[in-house]
């Protein structure tokens, strides 16, 4: 099946929750929804006596995410809270409460939407630095979140080299690092993937071959296509359906033959993305891979990255339906020709 969904609640939609972008998503006909986990600062406050022996999932005063309980963090939404915990509450929120979650990807499923999250863009897992260890922690919490959504993937990048930095360093740094998440995600028992983005600069961590051989070395981790990061690193290289079918066929391997995948426009230069733009613009088509999923018929989730998000994600869908249709009608006219040709032989 290909799915087509916006990067976010739907710029047209009047609410701004997760329940309303969910019900536009599936009232614009697309069936995939990526949510944005824009800031992820967290407070440490200790519980008052109402929350004192009700579980994670069941405090509706704030959007709670863990406890720590003798200095060690703990992410289970049935967890009891004690009076000695200290509740882990997310400062911005992307609903209210934890519990709200669950009841947030019951609608998803019963609307046929599949439900990711993105990690905030910024990351480092490089630097072994205190904003590293804040870094791992959003993205355990983002595992959390998305578990509860009944979400499939959770989205993220990893760092960047810094002026002067062994890169070396920092591409085992991550590594470790992303093991590490992924014991402990292991532990959890959660079930989303960890999705690890190609990003669209040369001093950024996450080349193709990065992401690759990251995913060779840690279980669970699986590679997200971001076409327009791909095609801008690589300095213009999604030409023809073939390209975009060589790297669906490169990463699908990877995750069951699924793929997680990003477009948008781009303008870039010198194997570095400037901008992402509206899919009309750029020299990266959106026609090309129209031809290729027709021709394909991968199982995919395209998200709309693009300024236009979701306008673009219903483009998408109607173009791949145009390409379908062709193929339709071109198989017809072959039928009927073979049906003419064998009459007259008889």
């Amino acid at each position: 099946m290909i799915r087509f969904g916006p990067a976010g609640i739907p710029l047209s939609c009047k609410g701004r929750t997760m329940k309303d972008g969910i019900e536009d998503v599936h009232n614009l006909s697309l069936t995939a929804m990526e949510i944005q986990m824009v800031r992820a600062g967290t407070s440490e406050v200790p519980p008052d006596d109402e929350e004192i022996g009700r579980s994670i999932k069941d405090i509706e005063s704030a959007l709670v995410v863990g406890v720590i309980r003798n200095d060690e963090m703990i992410c289970d939404p049935q967890l009891i809270i004690e009076e000695d915990d200290f509740m882990i509450q997310m400062n911005s929120g992307v609903t209210n409460s934890f519990g709200d979650l669950y009841k947030v990807g019951r609608m998803a499923k019963r609307l046929d939407i599949s439900m990711s999250m993105h990690t905030p863009n910024y990351m480092d897992l490089g630097s072994n630095n205190e904003l590293t260890s804040e870094c791992m922690d959003s993205i355990m919490f983002a595992a959390v979140m998305a578990d509860a959504l009944g979400g499939d993937t959770v989205v993220t990048n990893l760092g960047l080299y810094h002026d002067g930095a062994d890169r070396e360093e920092i591409d085992n740094n991550i590594t470790e690092n992303v093991g590490m998440i992924m014991e402990w995600w292991k532990d959890t028992g959660l079930t989303p993937k960890l999705g690890v983005e190609i990003t669209g600069h040369q001093d950024v961590y996450g080349s193709l071959e990065q992401i690759l051989d990251l995913c060779d070395a840690v279980d669970n981790v699986v590679p997200v296509v971001n076409f327009p990061h791909h095609h801008a690193r690589t300095r213009g290289s999604l030409e023809t359906p073939e390209d975009f079918r060589e790297l669906i066929e490169t990463v699908a391997p990877y995750n069951d033959g699924r793929v997680y995948s990003i477009f948008a426009g781009v303008e870039h230069a010198d194997g570095n993305e400037q901008r992402l733009t509206p899919i009309k613009k750029g020299d990266l088509k959106f026609d090309m891979l129209g031809e290729c999923l027709a021709d394909l018929k991968p199982e995919i989730k395209i998200i709309s990255s693009s300024p236009l998000l979701e306008h673009d994600a219903m483009y998408m869908r109607i173009i791949h339906e145009r390409y379908l249709n062709k193929r339709v009608a071109k198989a017809l006219r072959v039928k009927k020709k073979e049906a003419e040709e064998s009459a007259n032989e008889a």
